[in-house]
């Protein structure tokens, strides 16, 4: 799928977030639940991410140009850090809040009401956040990925939060309110590094994963099984929903251009099948030459 046919899932993100924060704010008013107010500022964070994501792969969806050569899918990973960033805030906005419930502990008013409306909008982010996982691992996009494991992290902190106002309406054990804020808040924190860590390494021009890398070495190996060729150099790096590979073969010194062009040609081929969305850069060089052995190291 094209990037722009993506754009319709960071709007069902989007709408997704209105709905939920709308319900969770209804919910922390009626109830005054300070745990069901941390699920409410997270899902704020989830609006502001899935317009920033939109905004993203709307940047990433433009062919290459003449200024960005190699496209523009690496757009992505900024809304993954904002995103990750956000987390953080919100996670330290729910911690500051709970702390000062934990010197206070309020009781929760209007209890069923207020569970049903945080019932409502976790099904909303459970359904979706499935949806965006699926689809953004189905394109290989780190967007709608990062977006929908945002919304599942949330559906479980609602899980978390909706228990411990049950416990705390049964048991009035009203330190659990502010107790659980504050475990939400430490486990969106961490949610959010590793949306960031994923991001900075898709900046860094992180190679390949291990599968697909294994992938392109099987292709190279078996035509260097059935030809008298060699390969070395063999560089990998991700781009958004782009790969790319790098690798210099050596053929014979008798070789024509052309016949080794061709054999080039054939092992893009099979690489890009073997790897969907690759795009493979190939360097004939002479298996005899010297020469051809001073590149052999990533420098």
């Amino acid at each position: 799928m094209q990037k722009k046919g993506l754009t319709k899932f960071a709007w069902l993100s989007i709408a997704a977030a209105v709905a939920t924060i709308s319900l969770k704010a209804v919910a922390y008013l009626v109830t005054g639940s300070v745990g069901l107010l941390s699920d409410a500022l997270e899902s704020v964070i989830n609006l502001v991410a899935a317009v920033f994501a939109l905004w993203m792969l709307t940047i990433a969806s433009r062919p290459a140009d003449e200024d960005h050569p190699y496209g523009h899918t690496k757009a992505e990973y900024f809304s993954g850090a904002l995103e990750g960033s956000l987390i953080g805030m919100a996670a330290l906005s729910i911690a500051w809040a709970a702390i000062h419930r934990l010197m206070d502990p309020q009781p929760i008013a209007n209890f069923t009401e207020g569970i049903a409306y945080s019932v409502i909008a976790s099904l909303i982010n459970l359904v979706v956040g499935q949806i965006l996982i699926h689809q953004g691992r189905k394109n290989r996009s780190v967007t709608l990925d990062a977006d929908g494991k945002h919304l599942m992290a949330d559906v479980y902190t609602s899980a978390g939060v909706i228990i411990a106002v049950i416990l705390i309406y049964f048991t009035g054990w009203l330190i659990l309110d502010p107790i659980i804020a504050l475990i939400v808040a430490a486990h969106i924190l961490w949610s959010g590094y590793e949306v960031v860590k994923h991001s900075a390494l898709g900046l860094l021009d992180t190679a390949i994963e291990p599968e697909e890398l294994a992938e392109v070495v099987r292709v190279l190996d078996d035509y260097k099984a059935k030809h008298p060729i060699d390969y070395h150099a063999l560089r990998t790096r991700r781009s958004g929903v782009r790969t790319f590979v790098n690798v210099h073969v050596l053929v014979p010194d008798e070789w024509t251009i052309i016949r080794g062009h061709d054999l080039a040609h054939e092992i893009e081929a099979d690489i890009t099948a073997a790897v969907p969305g690759t795009v493979v850069f190939t360097h004939i060089e002479p298996i005899n030459d010297p020469k051809s052995m001073d590149d052999i190291h990533i420098g």
